[in-house]
């Protein structure tokens, strides 16, 4: 097949971009300062990267239920549920692999190593966050191996107020229950925050066939705190735990189609850190100190037997030294970091294999930033990171990006670098079902680049991206064995593509109403073995978002939201020996309306509308999503 011209498709779409969709307002904030797009926190006309912030106004005038429901808004991520509230969720970032993109909680790395480096985005729920920032684009010169497609960076929330207490409860369709409650204090030099909230719901049918409902429970407890021991040194801790259980349907009479049953998945997540932040009197130099570790342990039960079980834990110990000069105008810092990881899995024999095993691989990474403002108008910067597994080779990464400030009104941002994936502990040792596992994978690597505009206009801010990535040693997890009728994985051969380009628009209209649009064309290709290319799966061409944040009266706020997903492929796997195929998935839209009335300075009632149109559509072929929902809610503070 031959590929369409990335840059052509870029003029055509430039050419219409003041009535292309964007996404948040925070989008255009360019003056606002990042936590995670650099070493140290910079602000964001300092950096080259594509950035999406979703802050506390939005979370709370959306008042979503998982984090995935926010990001689908984002440029550049395509979301994949498998069916319902709490069912298995990826999201990919420019067209990349879902294990692709690193997760942090509060700076602690939240990727599930016993769940192929991914982090199961149906149950992470949206409460007591603060603030979450998507950076797009390679990030492994300074994040390592998970960053290879860009970073998701999630901020819990923390207390600001002598006291603070409020509490929320919610119903809605599908039998759902949602309530929680915090309590938080700030007093001096210490502050405390404790969030605690629960989610349960019957569901509905994932499978095409049939009328079981298939359920979620969900409780989260989120633990934050800071002593300011010195006007240089600060110590704090962030901990956060989730467990809960999803039920699913699976296919076990392996007709390609999933059906009824009994299948329980139970999951306990967590993730814990304890920090130090040193900043010298002249503030030339900042020293972080940080212990985090993060545990993942997942029950499979069927019929009320249990199945799989899998485990994993991983513990970091990072130090970041940063020396500041000329007035904060050049800064270099080192990063030095320990990372082990041990995965756990357990389970019945299958197809002859023993799947018990303990697994553990430990990298010790060292890293370079440099960031210069070489002008008041021109900015650089370069990273590089050297990362000494004990599993592979070691591996080399870098960064080198550039921004220019061309007047008030427009910069040019532009960005290369190169990155890393290791391959996961299920791809090389996992045994279930007719998977088994290739201990001689390699690494795959990738090299991108990207060229940015950001314009703003009176009211109106207009940015646009253009990014291109060449992947290499690409990891097929679907690679058949016609002598033992079972699947494994290989690095394959030539090179997969992904390139796009994405624009995003927000307009104050007036005071009361701001418009923000979204739209990302992603060319997402792997070899199709034939000397030509094939579409990579659960990856639409074409995506957009369309928000309206309305202020209707002084004490009510309505947000109405649309979102399109174009048509995209997936993998059907029919009765053996017919081999597998590759099916088309229709195109979808979806309206979801958001209503928040403040009855009082401590009371609010918000109304949440789901899938308006009530559209019947699927993101992982086989999997039914939820129809038309509605929620009432309340929210009471002191």
């Amino acid at each position: 097949m031959k590929k369409p011209s990335v840059l052509a498709i870029a003029i055509v779409l430039s050419a219409s971009s003041l009535v292309i969709p964007t996404v948040s307002a925070g989008e255009a904030e360019i003056q606002e300062v990042m936590v995670s797009a650099s070493l140290v926190p910079i602000a964001a006309n300092k950096s080259a990267n594509a950035i999406t912030v979703i802050d506390s106004e939005q979370l709370r005038n959306r008042a979503a239920l998982s984090v995935s429901d926010l990001l689908r808004d984002v440029p550049g991520l395509a979301v994949s549920r498998s069916g319902v509230q709490g069912s298995q969720t990826q999201i990919r970032a420019r067209g990349a692999e879902a294990n692709h993109l690193l997760v942090l909680i509060d700076g602690v790395e939240a990727n599930d190593p016993s769940q192929s480096d991914e982090l199961n985005w149906g149950v992470l729920a949206a409460d007591d966050i603060e603030r979450i920032e998507v950076i797009r684009g390679p990030q492994s010169s300074m994040r390592g191996s998970d960053a290879m497609a860009g970073v998701v960076n999630i901020i819990t929330r923390s207390a600001s107020a002598p006291f603070s207490a409020a509490a929320f409860t919610e119903v809605g369709s599908f039998s759902t229950k949602r309530s929680g409650f915090n309590l938080g204090a700030k007093k001096d030099n210490f502050d405390i925050r404790l969030g605690v909230s629960d989610t349960q719901t019957e569901g509905e049918n994932i499978s095409r066939t049939g009328d079981e409902k298939d359920g979620y429970e969900n409780t989260s407890i989120n633990l934050k705190a800071g002593l300011q021991l010195s006007d240089e040194l600060r110590i704090s801790v962030a901990a956060r735990h989730s467990d809960g259980m999803n039920e699913f349907d699976a296919d076990n009479d392996f007709d390609g189609f999933i059906e009824d049953q009994d299948a329980v998945s139970e999951f306990r997540n967590s993730t814990m850190r304890l920090q130090g932040d040193y900043s010298s009197a002249d503030g030339r130099w900042q020293h972080k100190l940080m212990v985090a570790q993060s545990n993942n342990d997942n029950e499979a039960f069927a019929d009320g037997t249990l199945g799989n079980v899998t485990a994993s834990t991983k513990d970091q110990i990072q130090y970041i030294g940063s020396l500041f000069w000329n007035n904060g105008a050049h800064r270099l810092s080192f990063l030095a970091e320990r990372e082990e990881e041990d995965y756990k899995q357990r389970g019945p024999l299958n197809w002859g294999l023993d799947p018990n095993q303990d697994r553990e691989r430990d990298t010790d990474s060292f890293a370079l930033e440099l960031r210069t403002d070489i002008s008041d108008d021109l900015s650089f910067a370069a990273s590089g990171r050297y990362d000494d597994n004990s599993e592979f080779d070691s591996a080399s990464t870098f960064r080198v990006e550039a921004i220019y400030q061309l007047n008030d009104g427009l910069r040019l941002r532009s960005a290369y670098g190169t990155a890393v994936k290791n391959p996961t502990f299920t791809e090389r040792f996992g045994f279930y079902t007719n998977f088994i596992g290739n201990p001689n994978l390699e690494p795959e690597e990738s090299s991108s680049w990207e060229l940015g505009m950001d314009k703003q206009m009176g009211e109106l801010s207009l940015s646009a991206t253009l990014f291109d990535t060449e992947l290499e040693s690409e990891i097929d997890g679907f690679v058949y064995d016609p002598a033992t009728f079972a699947y494994t994985s290989g690095n394959k051969e030539g090179k997969s593509q992904r390139q796009g380009v994405e624009f995003t628009a927000s307009v104050n209209m007036s005071d009361n109403l701001v418009i923000n649009a979204a739209y990302t064309y992603t060319d997402s290709v792997e070899a199709d073995g034939a000397g030509g290319y094939k579409d990579e799966i659960r990856r639409a061409r074409h995506t957009g978002s369309l928000n309206l944040a309305w202020q209707a009266m002084d004490n009510l706020q309505i947000n109405t939201n649309a979102q399109y997903s174009g048509s995209q492929t997936d993998t059907y796997f029919p009765p053996w020996p017919t081999p597998s195929q590759t099916v088309t998935m229709d195109d979808y839209r979806l309206i979801n309306i958001n209503a928040n009335y403040s009855a009082s300075d401590k009371l609010d009632i918000y109304l949440r509308l789901d899938n308006l149109l009530d559209d019947d559509y699927e993101e992982v072929f086989g999997y039914q999503t939820l129809g038309f929902g509605a929620s009432l809610g309340l929210r009471f503070s002191l």
